[in-house]
């Protein structure tokens, strides 16, 4: 492959790579706190994106306007699907909140598939995402290069919640031991809404920018989506915040650059996540940087 194609596949691939990195996090947050596989969660990035279309399509709401709405839509449904769906199954088995995950995935798939019907939807983005940028011989596009840099900032963002917040010393607290964070009379269910809402407003700036990159959503977007997500989260260490944009990152990276080096593959694609996922965890079962996914940490 030559120096150019190479570097440009690269940015093809951070770009990708970022917004499978902001649904990453969101998975592992929720598991690193409740061993939760939250396989709803690919969904709500779905419904983020379609808040964002309804916004911009009904009122006429510019992007970021559309965008902040879809966080704050997104945070509402993430939390009331706690609330409703996995609250009342705190002490149950955790085989019987997996099921109530993907029942919970099944129902937001349905709903907007009732509402929207199953077709496309055309999403369009915002002109200047479309504005060429040349860095010699390497072409791309400002839309491509805003998502990696949003993805730092609001990872930054989290990692400083987490670290340098009372809200995140009781994150930490609760992924630890929950049992005696409730002894120490903090609002265990509280703190968990709290992730909930985070991951929930990582996943609808994912979903937003995944339709403005390609400008079209469907109720099943985030299927195939959180699927990927799951294995970057797997992937870096779950329960890891960086781990699980590490994981992002190369599974993103690895799509592009195998797509460019062998094109005749391109229909499968899809599949490399999962192949690396098998790959990494045949020689390190907790991932590249986890340690223990009973004692995972942020």
């Amino acid at each position: 492959m030559e120096l150019t194609l190479f570097l440009q596949q690269l940015v093809n691939g951070l770009s990708l790579g970022s917004m499978y990195a902001l649904v990453a996090v969101g998975y592992t947050m929720v598991y690193g706190v409740l061993r939760l596989i939250n396989f709803a969660h690919g969904d709500i990035m779905m419904v983020g994106a379609y808040a964002a279309l309804f916004c911009m399509s009904n009122f006429s709401i510019p992007f970021l306007g559309a965008l902040s709405l879809a966080m704050i839509f997104s945070m509402c449904v993430g939390i009331a699907t706690d609330k409703i769906a996995y609250k009342p199954l705190r002490r149950a088995p955790r085989i019987s909140l997996l099921i109530t995950a993907i029942g919970i995935s099944f129902f937001l798939q349905n709903l907007f598939n009732m509402l929207f019907t199953s077709t496309p939807r055309a999403f369009n983005a915002p002109s200047y995402f479309e504005k060429s940028i040349n860095f010699g011989d390497i072409h791309t596009t400002l839309g491509s290069l805003l998502v990696p840099f949003i993805t730092l900032i609001v990872v930054i963002f989290v990692l400083l919640i987490l670290y340098k917040s009372k809200y995140g010393i009781a994150i930490r607290a609760l992924a630890f031991d929950i049992q005696t964070v409730n002894l120490m009379g903090i609002d265990a269910n509280r703190i968990i809404a709290i992730v909930f809402a985070i991951g929930s407003i990582l996943a609808a700036i994912g979903g937003v920018f995944w339709a403005a990159t390609y400008y079209s959503v469907t109720p099943t977007m985030g299927t195939l989506m959180g699927l990927k997500a799951f294995a970057a989260a797997v992937l870096g260490g779950i329960g890891s915040v960086v781990g699980a944009v590490l994981g992002a990152l190369i599974i993103g990276l690895s799509e592009v650059i195998a797509v460019a080096l062998f094109p005749e593959i391109s229909g499968f694609k899809d599949a490399f996540a999962f192949i690396f996922l098998v790959f990494i965890l045949l020689f390190r079962p907790t991932g590249i940087l986890g340690i223990n996914f009973e004692r995972s940490r942020f």
